[in-house]
């Protein structure tokens, strides 16, 4: 296929709205891009893919842990990295060596001056070393392993737990950022230390200095950026809504860029989150160096350590102090911890992230790009790089990689999988690009593109921008960018499909005589269900309203086709299917009881995709309900008679009715209380039942002291199986 170097932009309607039957999958928000697969692309956060910087594995070491990078003026890289401890220098053609082996677990910190003498600060209970690149003098006491042209000896000890950070300001002067007591030591060139700083946080956790000489430093614990006169005064520049300061950075114009990560909470102290949960991988976990236990790392004879690191809840963020002390949070992540941050060639800032490996840049607020994922869990620190690029190292496992200072030559990105839920023709591609890039797409029936799927098939985006790959249920396409100027870019694809039409289905109907159903006000906006996504209908309020009969039903469409609904209804013994109700669009609908004869029924829904499909185009399907009755009619009372027998009056009846069978009967005596009475035979299960008895006038009658002589008033009241009522009342008169 031709390479093209101008902007590719196909529309391929006209302002005439689409068929409702074909669909649009796009993709040009980053979220949306995210789930795909990039090859040397970066994805912007405003969507859009361009070509990544240049990025190459230079090493990978011995220890799983590297912690601090810093490089020399002839481009060598010195790695500090624990599990096993070690300081590694790495030249620029990649050729590792190790030059110093502590006592201690891990080699934290380290810088290199402008001489080429590497510091190395240790941890825990350990010191800075200074490691010069001679052998050791004759006679001189070793106590740790050296390579045969380096010699490293203490330059300074604590006494603290923890040594988290040391820099280098202009004069040669060494700050030592330490734990347990949240201390800054100061160690002069001649070897002279000093308590520099003693802030009230546990820890402090990284250092920087700014164009004025200042030590910045942030802190865990209370999450505090420090700005340290020369003198050792102190003032927060700014106390960040994480608890712990992860790194540090300073522009030339002044800026102090600063990660946090952790959630504050009262009373915690100890090493946060970042330092705490990097060495904490699951148990066994290849190449984890030290056996876990208890969340920290062991060694025989050595105290636990614990380490920047993994799985830190809470996400972070990431602060810019402008040189007037004004703050502002640039970007936000609940899953990207930044352990580093740095400047690429042109002044951009980096962030070096885990647990995922990812290096960020950040163009502004929430503006950045996601540039490339590591094959290591984190990228702990930037170093700068021979012609503009820059070191980056990682831990889990411990690697180097270069990255920049140019770009890759060529990208890939292959998107997430469509599936259309059901067998489609594929369409066009519309494309909104610039310079050189290509496309390519592939279709397959599995949701696994490895599993026998068509082969990646070139789109003629200068001519028609066909997609011709066969018809089935999922698609996916790729991206191919080529450097040249101008730079590649895709900013948006979308691709246009026509799912096969394929008839909806009734899933169930229920019908409930005596209920009603309350309308639902419908909200513009709201009813189209979401491609791809289940419909799902609340079901609808109802009342009961014994003259009324409810339905409702459930139903769904595979093509996510807009349905509308008649209803039919059947009698016992009927063949013909009578017209209810159509044109339906809620899923429910209440008529009432009286329109139909007493008798039993069925109903049956019928769905049709009509609404989104041209004449004759459309496909339906029907489900009928259980069998239900309606009996709205009333039993029919006769032969009510009472007569006087002495104290007693004997009462007879009959209840019939045309369609079910008696449920009750009752009397009342002189507007006395209702009586329930047993039918004749006392079994209840007919359609017309006789009644037969007596009531005592003594007892029954309202005062319970009325003469026989009196007249009375007998009413009886009768119930069929649906609670159809029927009364009749008969008069006795004195004599």
């Amino acid at each position: 296929m031709a390479r093209k170097t101008t902007v590719l932009f196909f529309t391929l309607l006209s302002t005439i709205a689409l068929a409702e039957g074909t669909r649009i999958w796009e993709q040009s928000k980053f979220d949306d891009l995210v789930k795909g697969t990039p090859k040397g692309i970066a994805l912007r956060s405003n969507g859009g893919l361009e070509l990544a910087p240049a990025f190459k594995t230079l090493a990978t070491l011995p220890s799983t842990y590297v912690w601090a990078i810093a490089s020399d003026a002839a481009g060598n890289v010195y790695a500090a990295a624990g599990s096993p401890a070690r300081v590694y220098r790495i030249t620029p053609d990649g050729q590792s060596a190790t030059i110093f082996e502590p006592q201690e677990l891990q080699v934290q910190s380290l810088l290199v001056d402008k001489g080429g003498t590497v510091y190395a600060a240790t941890a825990p209970d350990g010191k800075v070393y200074r490691i010069a690149a001679k052998a050791p003098s004759a006679g001189a006491k070793a106590d740790t392993k050296t390579s045969p042209s380096w010699s490293a000896t203490p330059y300074f000890d604590p006494g603290t737990k923890y040594i988290w950070d040391i820099v280098l300001d202009s004069a040669g002067n060494l700050y030592v950022a330490t734990g347990d007591r949240g201390e800054v030591y100061r160690v002069t060139p001649s070897g002279q230390h000093t308590l520099f700083f003693k802030s009230d946080e546990v820890h402090i956790r990284v250092l920087a200095i700014d164009p004025k000489g200042n030590v910045i430093a942030g802190s865990d614990g209370s999450g505090l950026i420090y700005r340290i006169a020369t003198n050792g005064e102190a003032f927060v520049l700014y106390s960040a809504p994480k608890k712990e300061i992860t790194s540090l950075a300073i522009d030339s114009a002044g800026n102090i860029y600063a990660a946090g990560a952790g959630e504050k909470r009262p009373g915690s102290s100890g090493p946060g989150p970042a330092i705490t949960n990097m060495m904490n991988p699951p148990a066994n976990q290849p190449g984890t160096g030290a056996p876990i236990s208890g969340g920290l790392a062991s060694t025989p004879g050595a105290s636990p350590f614990p380490a920047p690191g993994l799985g830190a809840s809470g996400g972070s963020e990431i602060y810019r102090i402008a040189p007037d002390g004004s703050p502002m949070r640039l970007w936000t992540s609940r899953e990207d911890l930044v352990y580093a941050l740095g400047f690429d060639q042109r002044g951009r800032l980096l962030a070096g992230t885990g647990n995922r490996g990812h290096i960020f840049a950040i163009n502004g607020v929430d503006d950045f790009t996601d540039l490339v994922k590591a094959n290591g869990s984190q990228i702990t620190a930037f170093a700068s790089a021979p012609g503009g690029g820059l070191y980056a190292s990682s831990s889990n496992l411990g690697k180097i990689f270069l990255l920049g200072p140019g770009q890759e030559a060529e990208g890939t990105y292959e998107s997430d999988v469509l599936d259309a839920h059901v067998f489609s023709r594929w369409g066009r591609a519309s494309v909104r690009s610039a310079g050189n890039a290509e496309l390519y797409a592939r279709s397959g029936n599995v949701d696994n593109p490895d599993r026998n799927w068509s082969p990646w098939t070139p789109v003629d985006l200068a001519n028609g921008a066909d997609l011709k790959v066969p018809p089935a249920r999922f698609v996916q396409w790729k991206a191919v960018l080529h450097a040249n100027n101008p730079a590649p870019r895709v900013d948006s694809v979308q691709i246009y499909y026509l799912p096969k039409n394929v008839a909806p289905q009734v899933d169930d109907v229920t019908v409930q005589p005596g209920y009603r159903y309350q309308v639902i006000p419908h909200v513009t906006g709201t009813d189209a269900p979401t491609p791809g996504q289940p419909r799902f209908d609340p079901p609808p309020p109802s009342v009961r309203d014994r003259d009324s009969i409810g339905i409702r039903w459930s139903a769904h469409d595979d093509n996510d086709d807009q349905l509308e609904y008649s209803l039919y209804y059947r009698g016992d013994g009927e063949t013909r299917w009578l017209l209810l109700k159509n044109n339906l669009s809620d899923r429910y609908y209440s008529f009432d009881a009286s329109l139909l004869p007493d008798g039993g029924y069925t109903a049956m829904v019928e769905a049709s995709d009509s609404p989104s499909h041209s004449p004759g185009e459309s496909l339906s399907a029907q489900r009928e309900s259980a069998r239900f009755e309606v009996d709205t009619t009333p039993p029919a009372i006769t032969g009510l008679t009472a007569t006087a027998e002495g104290n007693q009056l004997r009462v007879h009846f009959r209840a019939s009715d045309s369609f079910s069978p008696i449920k009750r009967a009752e009397y009342s005596l002189d507007a006395g209380d209702w009586q329930f009475v047993e039918p004749v035979g006392q079994l209840s299960d007919s359609k017309t039942e006789d009644y037969d008895f007596r009531v005592p006038l003594t007892v029954a009658a309202s005062t319970g002291t009325t003469p026989v002589s009196n007249n009375h008033v007998v009413v009886v009241r009768a119930y069929d199986r649906f609670d159809n009522l029927a009364t009749a009342k008969v008069v006795i008169r004195a004599k």
